[in-house]
Formats: C-alpha cells, sequence, structure tokens
C-alpha cells in the first residue's frame, strides 16, 4: 500500500531514550536562569541588539519550557550568563525572522520551494525522533533567501511533530540524483551553507540527535570540507557518513528507496495540505496544554505534547499517545 501522507506517531520499535537526570548543580544553574526569565517584562525585537524591546507573548512564553532552557544550558556549556544572553539572542531573532506560520515564514511563502517534495518529515528513527529528509538532488529552485526560509519553516514543523519526551530530530541527507529535475546546483553556496549552520547552531540548540548522509558527490565532500571550521564540535560527532538509514530507522517507517519497507509517494498537494492540517493540530493540542497548566515559563514538553484533555473529560487512548504511555512507565520504573 502506498504512503502519500506524513506518519502521525512512531512505531512500536521505537523508543524515546531515558532523559539523565540533574545534577544539584545543574539544577541550581536551571533555576537561576528560570528565576531571571520570569523576572524579564520585555525582550528584544531583533537578533543583535538594536534598543527596542516588547513585552512576552503568550506564544513566546509557551516557548520558554523547561526543556528549552536545558538545551540552551548544555549547549553554553552550562554557564548561566551565556545561557541568558543566548536565548535572548534567539527570542530577537524568531521575532525578526517570523518563524511562526502565520508571520513571515507562511506555507503560502515556502511552498514553492517544495513542489519536488526536496524536504520531507517522514517516520522517527530508532529513538522516536521524527526525521526531516533532504533530498539535494530534487532542487527546484534558484539560490535565495526563500530556501533557508524553507528550511526554518520544516525544522519548526519537525518540532511540532515531536512525541512527548523527545526533543531532538533526525536529518536524512540524500544526495542521489533524482529524475524530478534540477534548477541550480545540488550544493548550497558557501554563503547559504553558512547562514544555516547560524541558524541552526545559534537558534536551534541541541536539537540534532543524528544527521545521516550518503550518496555524498564529490562536490559534496568539498563543501563539507569547507564549512567543517563554522560546525561546532558536538554538531560533528552526530553526523554519520555513508551507514544504511535502516540501522538507524525502523523499516516500516523509511521510504524503500533509503532501504526500508515503506511504499512512499511524494504527491505534493496531498502530503502538503496533510503536513499543514496535521502540525496546526499539533499546535493546537500544545496551546491549549500551556493554557491548562497555567501558561507560564518552565513548563515540561513532556506534559505539553501529551494529548489535551479538558477538565471533567476522560482522555482518549489510540496509536499516537503510545510514545506517550511507553515515557510515562520509564518515568515511574526509574
Amino acid at each position: 500500500m502506498h504512503q502519500y501522507v506524513p506518519f502521525e506517531s512512531p512505531c512500536s520499535a521505537s523508543k524515546v531514550p531515558k532523559h539523565n537526570e540533574l545534577t544539584a548543580e545543574q539544577q541550581t544553574k536551571y533555576d537561576a536562569v528560570l528565576a531571571y526569565l520570569k523576572e524579564l517584562k520585555d525582550i528584544p525585537t531583533t537578533e543583535k541588539p538594536n534598543g527596542q524591546f516588547k513585552p512576552f507573548t503568550a506564544r513566546e512564553k509557551s516557548w520558554l519550557t523547561k526543556e528549552c532552557i536545558l538545551r540552551y544550558l548544555r549547549a553554553t556549556k552550562w554557564v548561566v550568563d551565556d545561557c541568558k544572553n543566548r536565548i535572548l539572542i534567539t527570542m530577537g531573532w524568531r521575532r525578526e525572522y517570523g518563524v511562526y506560520p502565520d508571520e513571515t515564514c507562511t506555507p503560502e511563502l515556502v511552498e514553492p520551494e517544495n513542489l519536488t517534495g526536496k524536504e520531507c518529515i517522514l517516520g522517527f528513527d530508532n529513538d522516536a525522533r521524527p526525521c526531516l529528509h533532504l533530498r539535494p538532488g530534487r532542487q527546484n529552485t534558484d539560490t535565495s533567501p526563500r530556501q533557508v526560509q524553507h528550511l526554518v519553516f520544516m525544522l519548526e514543523r519537525v518540532i511540532d511533530m515531536m512525541p512527548p519526551g523527545q526533543d531532538q530530530l533526525a536529518l536524512l541527507i540524500d544526495f542521489k540524483a533524482s529524475p524530478l529535475g534540477i534548477k541550480g546546483p545540488k550544493i548550497p553556496s558557501l554563503k547559504i551553507g553558512r547562514a544555516v549552520l547560524h541558524i541552526l547552531q545559534t537558534h536551534y540548540p541541541e536539537r540534532l540527535g543524528k544527521a545521516l548522509l550518503e550518496n555524498i558527490p564529490w562536490l559534496g565532500s568539498a563543501f563539507l570540507k569547507l564549512i567543517h571550521p563554522f560546525i561546532d564540535p558536538l554538531t560533528r560527532e552526530k553526523l554519520v557518513f555513508s551507514e544504511p538509514f535502516d540501522k538507524y530507522v525502523p523499516i516500516e517507517q523509511l521510504e524503500k528507496e533509503s532501504g526500508g519497507s515503506c511504499d512512499f509517494i511524494y504527491e505534493h498537494d496531498i502530503y502538503w495540505n496533510h503536513l499543514i492540517e496535521l502540525t496546526s493540530k499539533n499546535r493546537e493540542n500544545y496551546n491549549k496544554n500551556f493554557e491548562k497548566l497555567g501558561g507560564t515559563i518552565g513548563l515540561s514538553e513532556f506534559d505539553l505534547r501529551k494529548p489535551y484533555v479538558a477538565d471533567g473529560e476522560a482522555p482518549v487512548y489510540g496509536a499516537a499517545d503510545e510514545i506517550t504511555a511507553k515515557v510515562e512507565k520509564l518515568e515511574v520504573s526509574a
């Protein structure tokens, strides 16, 4: 049977790894950052300081989760002041860049970039990370800032797809040529490559769990060598070259051309509309939980990503809740 739309949840073979408990020192540093953020009234409007500040919005508070703060603490090697500054820089960038789908990076803006399915969210890896597939061989547009906006849009959507307990994604990059045609180079320019690296490392720290690359052409190898000095050492450790994708992704959620058993066909109108609808519902669920839990900074993404249950209603369990039950069981046993 053909698969035309994203998988909504991990399969039974995927398991969220158990998270390490914070040490007493780490907890103290987390508490310090949380207290600082809760005292703030205004935040920057741009990535680079320009002296302009505006009050927090509810949406921005919902982004500042417990796990978000911990990601920035790990990225800054647990230096509290550095963590505070990095978070403010990212919040300014998010405002300036317009990352939400009703702001600058709208589905309508970036849709022309995805007509060939050159970026596609499909399946979850063995650790229940949602997989973002990048297929440079399906390039259909000339180099432009919109290509970077497209990647940011897809990163935000893959975050929308994360199940409770998982806050990282997997990148599957296949440079294989495609009969869908190509416009412009398969390998991005150094300028675009550096812009993407800056966004990933500065504004999405600790989001990359694994990056699998295969069928790398010699130009691709040359490009990777050029940008290698700009890649954070921790990111380099997550890059896996020329290993079978099915070593890291269950075959039932991996498309056949990558070694899986999923007969996936990219039909743009079907896939795109379903992706937008599915991720919109996931964000709505997240936002309802945020309001129900108090609408404050420092809530857990685990709780925010659970299926929303209104007061007085009984929870309805289904396939999408399976991963939640697995993580809850792990926490109880721990």
